[in-house]
């Protein structure tokens, strides 16, 4: 759910889009991934996105995550014959789910959710490499991209 989220900012034929900004299609994003779909989850998971994204890049502090979790709490459960944690939000479901995520990552994968090494890409990664070396989205699109303006500058340097 997270990447889904950071990834929907892409950038499209050299525009970039945002998935999110029709509200038809950010309710239908919400649903898809259990959300309630009301006009403040939808506002709330919009700007929880951009505050990650920017955490993400390094432009904002994680502090910034901290409102979306106020109102959360995990309770304990008696759920078939075992103890189960579930989470209550009073806030933005998506937008606690969301931060809570990345939290969960940060803890277990530091360093390894980033963007996209492509300064024309907006999609972010998890790298899941053992070198922990990954750079780019997609080594197909944005990976090939890279190294061929990086021959091409290469082979323009050496005529």
């Amino acid at each position: 759910m997270l990447i889904d989220l950071l990834n929907t900012t892409p950038v499209e034929a050299g525009t970039q889009h945002d998935h999110l900004a029709d509200d038809r299609a950010a309710a239908e994003w919400i649903r898809a991934h259990d959300g309630p779909v009301t006009p403040e989850e939808v506002a709330a998971t919009r700007r929880v996105r951009d505050v990650i994204q920017a955490v993400v890049r390094g432009e904002q502090s994680a502090e910034r995550l901290a409102p979306y979790l106020a109102d959360t709490a995990l309770v304990p459960v008696i759920e078939s014959e075992r103890l189960v944690w579930r989470l209550r939000v009073d806030g933005s479901t998506v937008a606690a789910r969301a931060v809570l995520a990345w939290g969960r990552v940060e803890q277990r994968h530091p360093g390894r959710l980033r963007p996209c090494a492509n300064d024309e890409c907006r999609l972010f990664l998890l790298d899941r490499s053992n070198a922990n070396r990954a750079q780019w989205c997609s080594m197909a699109v944005c990976g090939n991209r890279m190294k061929a303006r990086r021959n091409y500058r290469k082979q323009a340097g050496g005529s």
